[in-house]
């Protein structure tokens, strides 16, 4: 290993509470927007929209406070009704918001659209947000909660350089007790030749990684699940790598599990990807198996396939 492991979580090892400290289970630190998702039937040739919110990171916190865990968001939103609204409804699920309001920067806001295909495309209106601004300080504040589990996306370092030292100093070393996991989470309008860069020695430095075969193969030219293993060997001590529509496989000290992907109808992919990752990141802090958690984040991924939004309605 180049870096100096933290807990594993692994069922034999769970770590007590942190002495004297918050006792969070989880602290997703990244940007979340504003979303508006258009009404496919529009009336006279108008069309409303649903105002939803949208963040990676978030998504992953709503998906853990839901299964009764104590999940923090960190992040900042600009002091507007758009910013209002993406903490009322982060509150409303039971998610701690660790946020700071930016009186200067606005609050994120993107737009799907839905071509008639199936498929989705996703305008954003980012540029210069108040999550932008999150720097290195931000990531002391986090590791001061000393929670169990610390997790973001490539999403954050691709928002400015401040992000960019933000994600450097979350992943720098191991704080004890707690787990750092990474979402590579690609986007071909975010990442670049350098991003690339940085988004594989991030998660050659967390504990638990997340990463598409598709994405490694735009990213590094990874095509093969050996591939990644071996570009990422000696970092993560659990490697997640999605398959798309066939499933998932992780790795871990020389062992494979495959999870298959859920069979469900889709109605829209985005969002899936987070839902699976909390399924996983679940099991692992309630010192689940390797199988059993890859089972958790299939489950939990289907319930995010058959909905337009980002988040799933709450299970009735």
């Amino acid at each position: 290993m180049d870096h100096q492991r933290h807990t594993d979580l692994r069922p034999e090892e769970q770590p007590p509470p942190p002495a004297g400290g918050a006792g969070l289970d989880a602290v997703c630190v990244g940007e979340t927007m504003a979303l508006l998702v258009p009404d496919p039937a529009g009336v006279d040739g108008r069309r409303s929209f649903e105002l939803e919110i949208g963040g990676a990171e978030s998504n992953v916190a709503v998906h853990l406070a839901r299964t009764g865990l104590r999940v923090a968001w960190y992040s900042a939103l600009g002091d507007d009704d758009l910013g209002r609204h993406v903490h009322g409804r982060l509150a409303a699920e039971g998610v701690d918001c660790r946020v700071r309001t930016d009186p200067d920067r606005p609050t994120g806001l993107y737009l799907k659209e839905f071509d008639g295909t199936g498929r989705t495309r996703v305008r954003y209106y980012r540029k210069g947000s108040a999550a932008s601004a999150l720097d290195a300080a931000d990531a002391a504040r986090v590791r001061a909660e000393s929670p169990r589990l610390v997790h973001t996306t490539g999403i954050t370092p691709a928002l400015s350089a401040s992000c960019r030292a933000l994600v450097d100093a979350l992943f720098a070393d191991a704080a004890p007790g707690t787990l750092r996991s990474f979402d590579v989470n690609y986007r071909p309008a975010l990442h670049g030749p350098e991003e690339a860069r940085v988004l594989r020695a991030t998660a050659r430095r967390a504990d638990v990684v997340f990463c598409g075969l598709d994405e490694a193969e735009a990213l590094w030219g990874a095509a093969t699940l050996d591939d990644v293993r071996e570009l990422l060997e000696g970092g993560p001590d659990l490697l997640v790598v999605k398959q798309g529509a066939e499933g998932a496989t992780a790795f871990r000290d020389g062992k494979s599990w495959f999870a298959p992907a859920p069979e469900v109808e889709v109605v829209e992919p985005v969002g899936a990807g987070d839902a699976f990752a909390a399924g996983v990141l679940h099991g692992l802090l309630t010192g689940a198996e390797v199988p059993d958690a890859l089972a958790e984040g299939a489950r939990l991924a289907g319930t995010a396939l058959g909905v337009r939004g980002d988040i799933p309605p709450r299970p009735s």
